[in-house]
């Protein structure tokens, strides 16, 4: 079975915030258009965020559309502010499948999120304006073995500019 994959920065610019969930679906369609029907995010706040909202609503229309969360620990919400936990909980209770890479947070358990996304994808979703983070290093970690890499920054930044 194919797989998507979507890595993104947490910090969302704010011009962006109205149109990256259309071009998240519409990424969702293309990459299910050409086979995919596994759906992997990290579950961070911000992109991966934006991005498993968009596969829930895309699994409505496409019920062999599956959600995976794949997540570095499972305590990674603890800190965060109960909104986000909210939606994070909710994430969760959507996801088809939930895989841990470790139990509780090590300094390793980010890198080792990131390799399983970047290792399992056949096109990967991204959402990156900087080359020094971790959706840098994921999509940096696929660029060997995924056969189609995106980036959505520049595509967005592109249709504000043209108005």
């Amino acid at each position: 079975m194919l797989s998507c994959s979507f890595t993104g920065h947490r910090q969302i610019k704010k011009e962006h915030l109205g149109h990256l969930p259309d071009f998240i679906f519409r990424a969702i369609e293309y990459a299910y258009a050409k086979g995919c029907r596994r759906f992997m995010t990290g579950g961070a706040i911000g992109f991966d965020t934006f991005a498993a909202r968009e596969i829930i609503k895309f699994r409505m229309i496409h019920p062999d559309a599956a959600l995976v969360l794949v997540l570095p620990c499972e305590d990674q919400s603890d800190h965060w502010s109960s909104r986000h936990r909210d939606t994070y909980d909710y994430t969760l209770s959507q996801a088809d499948e939930v895989i841990y890479m470790e139990q509780a947070y090590t300094p390793q358990c980010m890198k080792k999120r990131n390799r399983y996304i970047a290792d399992r994808a056949d096109i990967l979703i991204s959402y990156i304006s900087k080359e020094y983070s971790g959706a840098a290093q994921t999509v940096r970690m696929a660029s060997g073995t995924c056969n189609e890499i995106y980036n959505l920054y520049p595509a967005i930044e592109k249709k504000l500019a043209l108005g």
